[in-house]
């Protein structure tokens, strides 16, 4: 699947799965851990990522989805399919 993903997409996607562990995630950390700033996360690269499913917006922040997972090749853990555990 060719997603259009660029560098800092990616970026934001392996922070989430592998610094933050699947859990959700404030943008304010985000931000802070990609090196982005918090408009331009939301503004420019979260939209793209919300719409093909790579993440999603929680009450207690960013998660990565299962999608985000299989597209970089990273395995999800855990009996019923999505814990936010991964193995690299």
């Amino acid at each position: 699947m060719n997603s259009g993903l660029d560098e800092i997409d990616r970026k934001i996607l392996e922070t989430m799965i592998v610094q933050y562990g699947g859990r959700p995630v404030g943008i304010e950390a985000l931000a802070v851990s990609v090196g982005e700033e918090i408009d331009t996360i939301e503004d420019v690269y979260e939209p793209y990522l919300i719409q093909i499913g790579f993440i999603a917006r929680t009450l207690r922040g960013r998660q990565p989805l299962p999608a985000a997972y299989r597209h970089l090749g990273f395995e999800i853990q855990g009996e019923s399919g999505f814990s936010g555990q991964v193995s690299l």
